[in-house]
């Protein structure tokens, strides 16, 4: 009688607590949450206008230099106009598991304004969500920057037009779909029963569904990029005088000034990545801060130890290659493996735009795939290896009913991100190839010889940097 009159005492309560639930209002974003994503927003834009294009900017010749700062800052405002019309519901709505659908079309659904209300969108906890129009502003910084980063592999020959038609294309078939893949989920949020697991993970981008750990845009953003930009070097042909004129950079103190823009604001890049200001964000912002700061001594001393001195050029160059090998891993790994990262990266990405650069032939003038592809590769693949919680890594949720970490093996979790980067490598190629094509049959790649020789500020632009 006693379990009897228990299990009728409990109906009620249960049914009590249904309705509390019921009434229960939806998650709010929190202020400080917002602010740190609205923050780190400013910070990857920063990195775009005026970090990248300053750093480009002095390493090309100084008849050049506004040709190169041109394309970085038309390219970001291209892409980011296309992001609001598009992009974003391609890259960040369900659709399968190559790409998303059309539900956030021109940014609609994202503001109510009858209502006067936001749209919110998940982060990686449950019940903890941001608004989706500051998801779209953040992620319209990645695919700004991406874009312009291929603009370094085939600087001071290519036609401007040319740049902005294979933008368009480039952009539209490989960042959207390569986003979508890695980065693509149904949020923390929609796992409500561990019934709903299965379906759920379906719905995910290919890549999330193989469980590749990409923190903040190693493959998506640096392998992306690091790739069409070899293409193109391929493509548009070596500069005029390569390898028998000397082409060094005009402006190192700019290179410099850019650099260090670049490392200030990647903590926006890395440790915004995590979408909330909490312990996530901080592990991502010291590993970014250290691993950069490891990369630039191991360029510096391997520098000095081949090459009999110590450059500049080498340090600026020892930063990005950190900050780029760090990205995959800046939340996926422990403070072992930012140590490791970043000094591996310094010493590899150094052998990379010299002795590799050499094998491979092509003219990447300001060593786009030697950083940012090599290096993006070896951080996805050391990230298999040190999120493992062994090598003092967090592991990663592998059960978002119950959000538990856990991890299978190194072995296994190192085939995963192979494959992510082997996906990322062939897709970006074949979409590159194609784009590069289209745009040379509409309107060719390279300037003519005597334009070239010249400059590419005063033929394609009208103006000079530099006045005497």
């Amino acid at each position: 009688m006693a379990k009897a009159d228990d299990k009728k005492a409990a109906a009620p309560a249960a049914k009590e607590e249904k309705k509390e639930e019921a009434k229960a209002p939806p998650p709010t974003p929190n202020k400080g949450d917002v602010a740190w994503l609205l923050t780190c927003t400013a910070l990857v834009i920063m990195m775009s206008i005026p970090a990248l294009a300053l750093f480009y900017g002095g390493m090309v010749r100084a008849k050049n230099m506004l040709s190169v700062l041109m394309q970085v800052f038309v390219t970001f405002s291209l892409i980011t106009v296309l992001w609001c019309i598009y992009g974003y519901s391609l890259a960040f709505t369900e659709g399968n598991a190559f790409i998303g659908g059309f539900d956030r079309l021109f940014l609609g659904g994202t503001f109510d304004s009858a209502k006067g209300e936001f749209a919110m969108a998940a982060t990686f906890s449950k019940g903890v969500v941001i608004p989706e129009l500051t998801f779209v502003a953040f992620q319209a910084t990645f695919a700004a920057i991406t874009c312009c980063l291929i603009v370094g592999a085939f600087a001071e020959r290519v036609k401007f037009s040319a740049v902005l038609i294979f933008m368009v294309l480039w952009f539209t078939f490989a960042y959207t779909p390569i986003a979508h893949m890695v980065w693509f989920w149904m949020g923390p949020d929609a796992y409500t029963s561990a019934k709903l697991v299965d379906e759920l993970n379906g719905k995910a981008g290919m890549l999330w569904q193989w469980g590749a750990l990409d923190f903040a845009g190693g493959t998506v953003v640096h392998i992306n990029a690091g790739i069409a930009g070899l293409v193109g070097a391929y493509l548009v042909g070596k500069r005029i005088g390569y390898g028998k004129e000397a082409m060094t950079p005009h402006n190192l103190p700019m290179t410099m000034i850019g650099a260090a823009l670049l490392w200030v604001g990647w903590f926006g890049f890395n440790a915004g990545s995590a979408l909330e200001a909490g312990t996530s964000a901080t592990l991502a912002f010291i590993n970014t801060f250290l691993a950069t700061a490891c990369a630039v001594l191991a360029w510096t001393f391997g520098e000095w130890l081949f090459k009999g001195k110590p450059s500049m050029l080498g340090a600026a160059s020892g930063a990005v290659a950190g900050l780029v090998a760090i990205t995959p891993a800046a939340g996926n790994v422990g403070i072992a493996g930012a140590f490791v990262i970043g000094t591996v990266a310094g010493f590899v990405c150094l052998w990379a735009v010299n002795q590799l650069k050499r094998l491979l032939g092509a003219d990447d003038s300001l060593d786009v795939f030697g950083v940012h592809a090599v290096g993006g590769i070896l951080g996805a693949l050391l990230t298999g290896v040190f999120n493992a919680p062994d090598l003092g890594g967090p592991g990663f949720v592998n059960n978002w009913f119950e959000m538990k970490p856990g991890f299978g093996s190194i072995a296994d979790q190192v085939w995963i991100q192979a494959k992510a980067v082997g996906v990322t490598v062939v897709w970006s190629a074949v979409v590159a190839l194609i784009s590069y094509k289209i745009a040379d049959l509409i309107v060719g790649l390279r300037v003519t010889e005597e334009e070239e020789r010249e400059g590419l500020d005063v033929n394609s632009h009208g103006e000079t940097a530099y006045h005497t």
